[in-house]
């Protein structure tokens, strides 16, 4: 603002560009005198009011032109105050100050309070005059209290306050904000932002201050982070809030400072416990999901990589992944004794070779290992309690890896291996409460890991029961070459009740048997024994096969319901299904009885583009259900053809019908003609639908015709010519067969055993001379009678036959034939034959 010529300018201890700020401010509304109402107003010598202004218009609701000219005293004041009025204003027109209170009537005629700063003035004539201020006394009051108020807040706060102008510099913090600081609160005003922070801070401070001026929305909860000299590393949460004046101009903003350090440090605790809990509960859902040991492993590593560590290894003693027979020690106690890596996981590289300050040693997983004995390691396996690793003491080999523990894993006081968790620089260190998160985890999984461990050296018992149960090997069979297959259920799955069985039958005629028991595990195991072991016994006894399956039905409802066989369980464990057929090598003829079982599948050499086809057996009920007869058929098989029997492991899955698994094992058996045993392995490959999830039974026969020489038959009339007769048929034929060194030992065997036909037999002779692996001799006659051996006394004439066919034949017994029955024996052929 320009100074009249030759007035010197007034001397200010401002700066000069912070003066011209303040001047170029003047005349803008929303000052003080907004708040309090304040009124200007001048008297002349006489006392009368001489001039008026428009603050003292509104404050008294008097224009000028009703109050100039008039006496104040008389115009405003009591009746009563007029004479001590009146002297006040001569009292300060001779020169004396005065401020004081007065009453008032506004124009309402309401008598109020303002208080009054009268000041003596002189004019250019010389005469004197007073100056009038006026202050609404009940606002004044008012804004009294509330700026003792707003300072014993300022001031006594336990939280920092600042104030911030226009230009984002401090002009006022209380002292607990420059506590927050460590600086003293004269030194903080004037600066800015840059002053105090770094610059990213800063530029985000200055930011948010403008928007709050500008806009007016609050900002809460910014936070900073720094350091202090004294107090560390320090963390502030800042609110903002902008200032505005009556006339809503704004003047500044406030901000509200805490220092949140030890918040966030409980919240940073708190959502550690969360994500912990978080840990444990999926763990809980994950860990454990299969009776694999391998399995569970993974799973253990799975939820803590990267969830809660970088880098984690599963070690396993070997004689937990053994199944160890007797389940007493697994370790010789010094925590020295070897161990298997099954699982590892990283988010980083670590190639560095181990060593015994290493936290995490390298092994690949498979490898077997020992730990030094006085390492962390031995002493973690020896004592059962986790150790925690730093790597800045030790000297680590990666240098990515800087924190590690290691936490035994302890089932049922057994110590099974040990877990490696391991954490790269960048993460924080494990804590007391990462050990105890880490040991909870490793224990669920351990307790895993001993169910998969018993369950795996019962599942091997299991299998070894059911393998010492089925055929060595492949059987060898008259007129047929056979291949078969078995393959168990997977480690995580229960073992089944499939068998097969191939029986060799007097008279060149060979059993075939496949079934399935109902259920899983040792009892379906023990089950399947039982029944082969019964269909073995029935099938010697060389009844029909629709007469073997209804004994046996009889045996498995026995079973079902004997209470101290199945712990007093459903008789349902009992239930199988069965196929069982007899094959005649002479005659390639297959008679087929079935039990609830899939249909046989027979493939016919002269089929043409589509020869495999399912036998067309009546299906019948399960054995042990009971209540119906079984029927079977009998089919001729061609030279070449294939015959089939499988369980529903090969065909059945959820994923498809059972009708698409019989047309893909239809699809599979056509075309040209394979080895068995590659056509076996092809089928399991290529028809396995479950992958291990279910045990599969296999065996398929193929027909080789015996030639037209290895066969003689002759049928005989029941006299006593018959029996030189027959002597002189088996030598001729024997002759004729190159079998010279049989004809002494088979002339006299014929000659008992058509003795003992014509003797007690009734009907026709039938002699009948097989030749294949081994020479067989049958004699039939029509009586029903089975003939058995006895001891004959010295004066017995009779009695020695049977004692004499037992001393010289090599096998030799009796079987029942469709009119009667036949006795048979066994020679075995000469090597030069």
């Amino acid at each position: 603002m320009p100074h009249p010529a030759g007035e010197q300018r007034p001397q200010t201890d401002l700066p000069q560009d912070q003066a011209r700020s303040l001047w170029g401010h003047h005349g803008e509304p929303g000052s003080v005198y907004d708040y309090i109402q304040v009124a200007a107003f001048a008297l002349d010598g006489d006392g009368l009011i001489s001039q008026w202004s428009e603050r003292a218009a509104q404050f008294f609701g008097l224009r000028a032109e009703e109050v100039v000219g008039t006496d104040p005293v008389t115009t405003f004041a009591p009746r009563e105050l007029w004479r001590s009025g009146r002297e006040r204003i001569q009292e300060i027109l001779a020169g004396k100050e005065w401020v004081g209170t007065a009453p008032y009537r506004d124009k309402d005629g309401q008598e109020r309070a303002a208080e009054l700063y009268l000041m003596p003035t002189r004019g250019r004539d010389g005469r004197s005059g007073v100056v009038c201020l006026a202050v609404d006394l009940r606002k004044l009051r008012a804004i009294e209290t509330e700026l003792a108020a707003s300072e014993a807040v300022f001031g006594q706060a336990p939280t920092g306050f600042v104030l911030f102008d226009r230009e984002c510099r401090i002009r006022r913090v209380n002292d607990s904000f420059a506590e927050v600081l460590g600086l003293p609160a004269e030194d903080l005003v004037g600066l800015l932002p840059d002053d105090l922070m770094a610059p990213r801070d800063a530029a985000r401070l200055g930011r948010a201050v403008a928007d709050v001026l500008a806009g007016g929305e609050p900002v809460v909860d910014l936070t900073f982070t720094g350091e202090l000299p004294t107090r560390g590393r320090r963390r502030w949460s800042i609110s903002l809030y902008r200032l505005l004046s009556t006339g809503d101009r704004p003047m500044g903003v406030a901000g509200q400072v805490v220092d949140v350090t030890g918040r966030a440090r409980a919240e940073r605790e708190a959502a550690s416990a969360r994500r912990s809990l978080a840990l444990l509960n999926e763990a809980s859902g994950h860990i454990g999901s299969t009776l694999d040991l391998e399995t569970t492993a993974r799973e253990l590593l799975d939820i803590t990589v990267p969830g809660f560590c970088d880098v984690a290894t599963v070690d396993l003693y070997n004689a937990v992944l053994t199944a160890d027979a007797e389940g007493r020690r697994v370790d010789d106690g010094d925590g020295t004794g070897e161990l298997r890596r099954v699982a590892s996981a990283s988010t980083v590289h670590h190639d560095a070779p181990t060593h015994e300050g290493a936290p995490v040693p390298v092994a690949e997983v498979g490898g077997a290992f020992c730990y030094p004995p006085r390492s962390p390691y031995a002493k973690a396996l020896r004592t059962g309690r986790s150790l925690t690793l730093i790597g800045p003491g030790n000297p680590d080999p990666n240098p990515l890896i800087h924190s590690a523990v290691v936490v035994p894993m302890v089932a049922r006081e057994k110590v099974l291996g040990l877990v490696q968790l391991s954490r790269a620089k960048g993460s924080e260190p494990f804590d007391a409460r990462d050990v105890a998160i880490a040991t909870e985890l490793v224990a669920r999984a351990a307790v895993c890991i001993d169910n998969a461990r018993l369950y795996r050296r019962e599942h091997e018992r299991a299998l070894i029961l059911q393998r010492s149960l089925l055929p060595p090997g492949n059987p060898e069979a008259s007129g047929l070459e056979i291949a078969c297959r078995y393959r168990p259920a997977g480690s995580g799955t229960e073992v089944g009740g499939d068998w097969f069985d191939v029986i060799p039958l007097p008279g060149n005629r060979t059993a075939l048997v496949v079934g399935d028991v109902m259920g899983r595990g040792l009892r379906a195991a023990v089950a399947m024994g039982q029944l082969r072991t019964a269909v073995r016994t029935l099938a010697l006894l060389d009844l029909d096969p629709a007469d073997v399956l209804t004994q046996l039905d009889e045996i498995a409802r026995g079973l079902s319901a004997d209470p101290e066989s199945d712990g007093g369980e459903s008789g349902e464990l009992y239930l199988a299904t069965c196929v069982y057929a007899v094959f005649d090598a002479v005659t390639r003829r297959c008679t087929i009885a079935n039990a609830g079982h899939l249909p046989p599948v027979v493939v016919d050499p002269a089929g043409g583009d589509s020869p495999a086809l399912m036998l067309e057996v009546p299906e019948g009920l399960p054995l042990g259900v009971g209540g119906e007869p079984f029927e079977e058929v009998t089919v001729e098989l061609p030279d070449g053809a294939l015959f089939g029997l499988y369980t529903d492991g090969l065909v059945e899955s959820r994923k498809h019908q059972l009708e698409d698994g019989l047309s893909a094992l239809r699809a599979a058996l056509s075309g040209p003609q394979r080895p068995l045993e590659a056509l076996c392995d092809q089928l399991l490959t290529e028809l396995d639908p479950h992958h291990g999830e279910d045990d599969i039974a296999l065996l398929m026969a193929r027909v080789r015709a015996l030639p037209s020489n290895s066969v003689g038959d002759w049928v005989l009339p029941s006299e006593p010519t018959s029996v030189a007769r027959a002597r002189e048929l088996a030598c001729g034929w024997l002759l004729a067969c190159g079998l010279d060194e049989l004809v002494d030992t088979v002339e006299l065997l014929v000659s008992e055993l058509a003795t003992n036909a014509l003797r007690h037999g009734r009907g026709d002779i039938r002699v009948r001379l097989l030749r294949d692996s081994v020479l067989v001799c049958e004699v039939w006659d029509n009586g029903y009678a089975q003939p058995r051996q006895r001891r004959a006394r010295d004066t017995d004439e009779g009695g020695r036959g049977l004692q004499l066919v037992s001393l010289l034949a090599d096998r030799w017994g009796s079987r029942r034939t469709p009119n009667g029955k036949a006795v048979w024996f066994e020679l075995g052929i000469p090597a030069t034959s």
